[in-house]
């Protein structure tokens, strides 16, 4: 579930500033969605989108993310200055472009990305002690933990309504919170294997050309 607020420089401005929504409403509405038909124990939630701090993560992890993506953060950390040129092959730090001139510009270097990755879990390490969690999973999905900020009670804010983000289903204990199941895709059953491969075996090991005919489905 990737936010509006993030993304790559090399996108036209409109889009940077206008397409898309928040990864907190869409992340929220997919982790309830899964849950009342009782399939969050075979995804993998992961949400992404300017996320910066411990804090951005687990609110993440509160909304019903797992797994968290960074992408602008760490380039800032190796000397990104967000010119947004990034497809123009004019990067003035060196950091996105292939020219020589310009790549010798690059001052940045993996300790920076290590020490902000590092900050970033402990801040986070941090917040779980604080609301009494041992680990991500114990978190994940957690709304009951969020509370509004008295901001929300500004005269602007009055008409907001953000029960349906912080909306918890009631689905019982059965029901698994995060992914506890190692998804089966039945490649074993799939037409490559019943069909192909063994029917292309004397193409695979002696280059004898093959003809092979067979239905086709659309599964």
């Amino acid at each position: 579930v990737s936010g509006y607020d993030g993304g790559t420089g090399a996108s036209p401005r409109s889009s940077i500033q206008h397409a898309g929504a928040p990864w907190e409403l869409g992340l929220a509405e997919t982790n309830q969605t899964l849950l009342l038909n009782d399939l969050r124990s075979r995804v993998v939630l992961e949400t992404d989108g300017q996320l910066k701090t411990g804090r951005d993560v687990a609110i993440a992890c509160l909304l019903g993310a797992e797994e968290f993506g960074f992408a602008t953060a760490p380039l800032v950390t190796l000397g990104c200055l967000m010119m947004r040129v990034c497809h123009k092959n004019t990067c003035p730090v060196g950091i996105a472009t292939q020219d020589p001139r310009l790549r010798e510009k690059f001052a940045g270097g993996a300790d920076a990305v290590v020490n902000f990755m590092n900050f970033v879990a402990e801040e986070m390490r941090q917040t779980m002690a604080k609301l009494g969690f041992r680990t991500i999973n114990e978190m994940v999905g957690r709304v009951d933990k969020l509370e509004l900020r008295t901001a929300i009670d500004h005269w602007k804010a009055k008409g907001l309504d953000y029960s349906n983000i912080l909306y918890q289903p009631d689905v019982g204990p059965d029901v698994g919170t995060f992914c506890q199941m190692k998804q089966d895709h039945l490649l074993d059953q799939s037409l490559d294997v019943k069909s192909i491969l063994e029917g292309a075996k004397p193409a695979i090991d002696k280059k004898k050309p093959v003809v092979l005919n067979l239905p086709v489905v659309n599964t």
